[in-house]
């Protein structure tokens, strides 16, 4: 691997923004405030923020590159690789894939989960983030339940999540668009899919044991687990109790407070903190933050969000910016139990952003390096020529 030097940024060294300098050798940050040396790849940083890589622990716009329209389909390995470049164009170097295994047939149907899983771990050397498997598990799935807790025991699964939407889907059914859309996602006949959602409902009686066995699947096998739209914070206990320290999107103050008097990490989505509240008109993001309950903010469905999210508090006076960077970096990485990265340390991997913040609202990114290699460039004009370069180490960032 090349060595990079990255000359004069602002970088974000503990708490502060410090004008130095960055060594990078191997796949990690080697020294901080030192020189060029012998690194045969250098950056001019002047004027640019450089921060760590930001860490999604939850994003699901790869959905989209899967299945842009109803109906239509593309590969798995193409949308991934699409999803890559997108992920690291953003700035994301550790990406969590939240892929559903659900009930439904389709888009979200344990085939499919099974299929991204198996494509994660044969792509996962030719892509440009650290590419990850978060398994979102939707209850009613019980037929799922073995096959997941193979995938546990066998550690092909990263992150794993308890999900239950099947209020949510039964409630949707007296809704036209909103059934329409679900009924086009499973591929189904509309009468096919009413039969499908009667029979699964018909189970409910044996969720919650095996919701029970998979978390203790997940706890053998030393998973984290997240719970999904905590409504109460009694629920937010029972999940706590099966071993689920990460509160995923609760619905409202008191559970997200339920949450964090019991240390619990919190989840809330960077589009919400963007577009200035949730989609779904449910808790506000930044008014959750400020309260100091939210410990992550994930890209959820949009993959530009974290790096937007981040400005934007910044620039609303919710947080400084050195802490609301904590919130897309350092908090997921401590969240998913990655010590390694989250920081710039001497040590560390070598997961880093330069930034350009000179617009408000619209930070720039000019480069990402991703484990120590050059991965995004938008600006080559900053490769420094003090030093006789190879044509070859260029190349090969």
């Amino acid at each position: 691997m090349t060595d990079i030097f990255l000359e004069g940024g602002r970088a974000l060294v503990g708490a502060e923004l410090v004008e130095t300098s960055l060594l990078v050798s191997g796949t990690d940050i080697a020294e901080i405030g030192g020189s060029r040396g012998r690194a045969r790849l250098a950056i001019d940083s002047r004027n640019l923020l450089v921060m760590p890589g930001i860490v999604d622990l939850h994003g699901d716009a790869f959905e989209r590159q899967m299945m842009p329209r109803a109906g239509v389909d593309f590969p798995i390995d193409v949308a991934l690789a699409d999803s890559d470049r997108q992920a690291i164009s953003n700035g994301i170097t550790t990406v969590f894939h939240a892929t559903t295994c659900s009930w439904e047939p389709g888009l979200r149907s344990s085939d499919n989960a099974r299929g991204l899983m198996e494509a994660i771990e044969r792509q996962r050397p030719q892509f440009a983030a650290d590419t990850r498997f978060h398994l979102r598990h939707e209850t009613y799935n019980l037929d799922a339940e073995d096959e997941i807790s193979l995938w546990l025991s066998e550690g092909r699964v990263d992150l794993f999540a308890f999900n239950d939407h099947m209020d949510g889907t039964v409630a949707d059914m007296a809704k036209p668009r909103k059934r329409n859309r679900m009924v086009e996602r499973t591929g189904l006949s509309a009468e096919a899919f009413d039969r499908l959602v009667e029979r699964v409902v018909s189970r409910a009686q044996e969720v919650p044991a095996s919701v029970a066995r998979l978390a203790a699947a997940a706890r053998a096998a030393e998973v984290r687990m997240l719970s999904h739209d905590d409504a109460t914070p009694a629920m937010r206990q029972e999940f706590r109790e099966l071993g689920a320290g990460i509160a995923e999107f609760p619905v409202n103050e008191e559970t997200a407070q339920a949450a964090a008097s019991h240390g619990d990490a919190i989840v809330y989505g960077a589009p919400n903190v963007v577009r200035g509240g949730s989609h779904t008109g449910w808790t506000k993001a930044s008014d959750m933050i400020a309260k100091g309950l939210c410990s992550v903010l994930a890209s959820d469905y949009y993959y530009p969000a974290q790096l937007l999210a981040a400005f934007r508090l910044a620039a609303d006076g919710v947080l400084p910016l050195t802490e609301a960077w904590s919130l897309v970096s350092a908090g997921p990485a401590r969240a998913t139990g990655l010590a390694d990265r989250g920081v710039l340390a001497e040590g560390r991997r070598a997961d880093i952003l330069l930034v350009d913040d000179s617009v408000k609202l619209r930070p720039r990114l000019i480069a990402v390096i991703s484990g120590g290699k050059l991965v995004h460039l938008t600006d080559a004009t900053r490769l420094l020529s003090t030093v006789a370069v190879p044509r070859e180490a260029v190349v090969a960032a």
